[in-house]
């Protein structure tokens, strides 16, 4: 296939890895709640514990490597430490990917498809 004459250049390797590694973080169904969670609105650890079904330490150690990769931060309130995501475009591509297959999964007439081509 030819390339774009004119269009906007590829990205650097760095990018990439830095983008394959967000997606990897993101790959995980119990990160992916607690980041769908957090695009509705900041929490502390015991709530979003209880709201994604997970014990409290796997929460905490999920917030704590997306915390370290950048998608999440994190800022005292009195004795709790309460959970936000810090980029608006980190919220928009996890609502767009989670919203886009929850409207595959309404319209579709039987279980939810697995994207193609995955192996998922």
């Amino acid at each position: 296939m030819a390339a774009d004459v004119g269009g906007p250049e590829d990205p650097s390797a760095e990018v990439l890895a830095e983008a394959a590694a967000a997606f990897g973080l993101l790959a995980s169904s119990a990160r992916l709640h607690i980041m769908w969670a957090l695009a509705q609105g900041e929490s502390d650890v015991t709530h979003l514990a209880a709201r994604v079904g997970g014990a409290l330490p796997a929460v905490s150690q999920h917030l704590t490597k997306l915390r370290l990769a950048g998608l999440v931060r994190s800022r005292r309130d009195g004795r709790r430490q309460v959970y936000y995501v810090d980029d608006p475009d980190v919220v928009t591509v996890v609502r767009l990917m989670v919203g886009q297959l929850a409207a595959r999964a309404e319209t579709a007439s039987g279980p939810v498809r697995r994207l193609r081509g995955t192996g998922a």
